[in-house]
């Protein structure tokens, strides 16, 4: 997006924004046929999905066609497929591995899913540059494959029964006072929302903060920033995965944490400083929402878990339509330190929040 319009912060905004927009915007009802549906049926689906739109952006980019607006339709085609897949692959640990394992499950997901962020970069780049970008899309597609393989290799008979929500009307409204009226689901959520929405924008705002303020036009050091917040990400989750039992006394230190690391990449003077602070950065932010998420699944009942589930996926990903746009404005006015210290402000008053919040309790 950056190459097709000349390093706009905005463009890339959007195109990210578009992937969440159906999140926020009917997140709940994905929630709700995912707690209707068998949830691997569900992933055959939403992964297919995904890999194709991979596949033909790698189409459009080789032949040379590739268009903003092809951009945008395709990042809202995955956004669709999100809506659904997010809340799916979130409710389906619990069947995997039972409620005894689920936040060892929950930090280990996030570990595994995050070390892509730490391989991906450094293959992009090598591909990048032996084979053009068109070849990291196809390889993106390719990856794909591999999970409907898994999927299908699953023995359904060792997967935890899961009681499957009738259809009626209101389940959708039922799911939202269900979270309302509990304060355990309700304030780690709020938290997730603030800082979901103007936090984790780091596709929008590390790319500009290597090209505006490092002035580096190489693809493989916006993969280095990404990989070693990659690096972090896998040690955080791997370290919560030691816990038993989330808090949020626990949650509102990862945030405070999360907030003050993140505001010292904003306050970097050169990249090496920054790519050092992003280690840290990384293991407090994937900490912060996974404790989060384990609060949720643990503290939800069975037939509501998928609406629970699906609201967490829009506060953390369904907000990214209002703050990647926001972030990417906040950038082009002025600059991406402001960006990244505008979330880390805020990262930081959320964790004080709950600082607050978990001593009342």
């Amino acid at each position: 997006m950056l190459q097709l319009t000349g390093h706009n912060g905005f463009y890339l905004g959007v195109s990210v924004a578009l992937q969440y927009l159906p999140m926020l915007l009917l997140g709940s009802y994905g929630g709700l046929i995912v707690d209707r549906t068998s949830k691997r049926k569900v992933l055959y689906v939403t992964q297919s999905t995904a890999g194709l739109s991979a596949l033909v952006l790698g189409l459009l980019v080789s032949t040379n066609h590739a268009q903003v607006w092809q951009v945008f339709v395709l990042s809202l085609a995955l956004g669709v497929s999100n809506m659904f897949d997010v809340p799916a692959r979130q409710a389906f640990i619990q069947e995997m591995v039972g409620r005894d394992l689920i936040t060892n499950a929950v930090s280990l997901n996030s570990a595994l899913m995050n070390s892509g962020r730490l391989i991906g970069p450094a293959i992009s780049a090598g591909v990048i540059a032996a084979f053009g970008t068109a070849a990291c899309f196809f390889v993106n597609a390719g990856s794909y494959v591999a999970v409907l393989i898994a999927l299908l290799a699953m023995d359904g008979s060792q997967l935890t029964p899961i009681r499957r929500v009738t259809r009626a009307k209101g389940q959708v409204m039922l799911g939202l006072r269900y979270v309302k009226s509990n304060p355990v689901l309700r304030r780690p959520l709020i938290a997730v929302a603030i800082v979901g929405t103007f936090a984790f924008n780091f596709t929008v705002t590390l790319p500009l903060l290597v090209q505006r303020t490092f002035h580096d036009q190489r693809a493989g050091d916006y993969g280095i920033l990404l990989s070693a917040m990659g690096l972090g990400a896998i040690l955080g989750g791997l370290t919560v995965a030691h816990r038993s039992r989330p808090s949020l006394k626990l949650m509102s230190t990862l945030g405070v944490l999360f907030g003050l690391c993140m505001a010292g990449v904003a306050l970097s003077p050169n990249q090496v400083v920054a790519t050092i602070l992003l280690v840290p950065t990384g293991a407090f932010s994937i900490a912060f929402v996974s404790t989060g998420n384990a609060m949720l699944q643990l503290n939800s009942t069975e037939e509501m878990r998928g609406r629970v589930m699906s609201l967490h996926a829009t506060a953390f990903l369904g907000s990214t339509p209002i703050g990647a746009p926001i972030i990417g404005v906040i950038c082009n006015l002025t600059n991406p330190r402001v960006g990244l210290g505008v979330g880390a402000g805020l990262t930081l008053l959320t964790g004080l929040m709950l600082v607050r919040q978990s001593r009342q309790s």
